[in-house]
């Protein structure tokens, strides 16, 4: 397994993971995964990970930043996400670490993620990697999926760099 930057051309794969995500209802609010060119936009180019095994893009990580205001230029947010054969094996939290080893280098001091309470895996993953739970954000948002719609709530994790200050 080979943790590496994450290119253009493993966009298709990296659409396709998501779109797993999207299918499990428990990872993100999105209905449908953006165009590559859209995806790649909103992501900071020198944080975004793929993991790869015989030639397989199985998981992926990104940061995005929460705001272009200069005071949280240090601010950005996880998202990770495994293909469903991948799960399971380490490699989420490979990716993770990788994603905040980078974001260190990057001067980056706090890493956060929003999580659906009930994708309990990911939040374990999290709070492995020195995320703190800071609370539960109710009825934040509402969910199309399977053609109905409900609120949804979002857990809030948060990781503060003990090296950038």
């Amino acid at each position: 397994m080979n943790i590496t930057p994450m290119r253009p051309e493993h966009g298709p794969e990296v659409l396709a993971i998501f779109q797993h995500g999207i299918d499990g209802g428990n990872a993100t609010f999105e209905t449908a995964p953006p165009t590559w060119e859209k995806f790649s936009a909103g992501k900071l180019p020198d944080h975004r990970f793929v993991a790869v095994e015989d030639g397989r893009v199985l998981g992926w990580a990104a940061l995005t930043p929460v705001s272009d205001r200069e005071v949280y230029r240090g601010v950005a947010e996880v998202s990770i996400y495994l293909h469903p054969d991948a799960q399971g094996r380490g490699l989420g939290r490979t990716l993770l670490e990788t994603l905040i080893e980078s974001s260190e280098r990057g001067g980056l001091w706090t890493l956060q993620a929003g999580i659906f309470p009930e994708n309990t895996a990911s939040i374990r993953l999290h709070e492995a990697c020195g995320f703190k739970l800071l609370g539960v954000r109710e009825r934040i948002g509402r969910h199309e999926f399977g053609g109905a719609s409900r609120w949804r709530d979002v857990a809030l994790l948060e990781r503060r760099s003990p090296v950038v200050d």
